[in-house]
């Protein structure tokens, strides 16, 4: 693992393989790790690079009051230390769920940097209240029970009915994987979400190729919300997996490579370095 050092705190991240720098960010309740199976298909031919975002994984949590867009300026600190900057050479970034969030964060300030973002179960849009008022009840209850408890009761409704039925070794794996992120660390995940501001105008000026990776049964980021999106931006790209819910890259493993493999295509004519 290497590390960069943001606010005093150790970040770390992972890399693997060589050429054209793609980075993967994992979303709330994650690590790298989930990202496994995509970095051994996607190394021979890429720079694969593979944050822990600041309170997971390995890397320290931030303190104080903590928004997405700080989160995308750790993500500024891991490109500066792999000499991605402005004029020298480009990447692309995509983030599942909340490191979609982070995504967008980082391609509002950073564009000239990216020449492709992807969004992977994530949407540019707010919280509306609905989605505030069950943050706030996550809050309430990672204070109240603790977070293994949380977890054990949220993380079985990320997954398609079908997947649950059949792969029931995916949610005890992504238990284990998220068991010791910090309870503190969550919550401030949380209020960073609650508190983001509206991004659509972000894919909307975005000249280069967008990808949004969809699953057809996810409750987190619904159908609906997903096909309205995609349409803002100029240069897109959507696959839909059918039988995913909110882990599609565990789900439907192999169609989420061919997915990310074909933006990737996409994206080579932007490359600068």
């Amino acid at each position: 693992m290497k590390q960069v050092v943001f606010q005093n705190k150790k970040i770390f991240y992972r890399t693997a393989g060589s050429g054209n720098p793609v980075m993967l960010l994992h979303g709330f309740a994650e690590d790298h790790r989930i990202w496994d199976y995509q970095v051994e298909n996607l190394k021979n031919d890429f720079l694969v690079i593979l944050p822990d975002i600041p309170g997971s994984g390995a890397s320290e949590m931030l303190r104080g009051n903590i928004s997405i867009a700080d989160y995308a300026e750790v993500i500024k600190s891991i490109a500066d230390s792999e000499g991605i900057t402005s004029g020298k050479k480009s990447f692309t970034l995509i983030g599942h769920s909340m490191g979609g969030y982070i995504t967008l964060a980082f391609a509002e300030k950073y564009p000239d940097l990216l020449n492709g973002f992807g969004l992977f179960h994530s949407s540019a849009f707010a919280d509306d209240e609905i989605k505030i008022a069950a943050r706030k009840k996550g809050i309430d209850f990672i204070k109240t029970k603790g977070a293994e408890w949380f977890l054990r009761t949220t993380i079985p409704n990320l997954f398609a009915e079908k997947t649950k039925l059949e792969k029931p070794d995916l949610i005890e794996k992504l238990i284990t994987l998220s068991k010791n992120i910090p309870p503190e660390a969550l919550e401030q995940y949380y209020e960073a979400m609650m508190q983001r501001p509206d991004r659509t105008t972000v894919p909307k000026s975005f000249p280069k190729p967008v990808l949004y990776i969809v699953g057809k049964l996810d409750n987190a980021v619904p159908l609906n919300l997903s096909l309205k999106q995609c349409h803002f931006s100029p240069i897109f790209q959507i696959n839909i997996l059918q039988n995913s819910g909110h882990v599609g890259m565990w789900e439907e493993k192999d169609l989420s490579i061919q997915c990310i493999n074909s933006f990737l295509a996409k994206t080579i004519n932007y490359c600068n370095d």
